[in-house]
């Protein structure tokens, strides 16, 4: 079972997907970038810590409260409304910057989108 982290954009997650059903949707349907894993299990779904770029401190936070709780995470995912407010909100991350830097600092694949509705 892969313990999924998803990582939002805090300004157009409930625009784009309200609740983040889509999400939750693609995960439990192991459709778009789940379709990777034998079962998927979002164990945290956090925003981004808004713009301009506080990523890194917010899923540090996120991933000492998860050791904390003695919850494993397998993996990151960049939530499809990150991907979206880079696209048409013109949003400053720089996801592959992110997506090393994540991958870099806590070993874990850290992987850009969630699903494609």
């Amino acid at each position: 079972m892969a313990n999924i982290l998803i990582v939002t954009c805090a300004k157009i997650r409930d625009v784009s997907c309200i609740a983040c059903l889509k999400c939750f949707k693609a995960a439990n349907l192991k459709e778009g970038e789940f379709a990777q894993y034998d079962t998927v299990n979002i164990v945290g779904m956090s925003g981004c810590g808004d713009c301009p770029g506080l990523v890194m401190p917010k899923v540090g936070l996120v991933m000492e409260m998860a050791d904390y709780l003695e919850q494993d995470v397998d993996a990151i995912h960049l939530g499809t409304c990150m991907v979206r407010a880079g696209n048409t909100a013109a949003c400053p991350i720089d996801l592959a910057k992110v997506q090393q830097m994540l991958s870099s600092k806590y070993g874990l694949p850290v992987v850009i989108g969630t699903h494609s509705y």
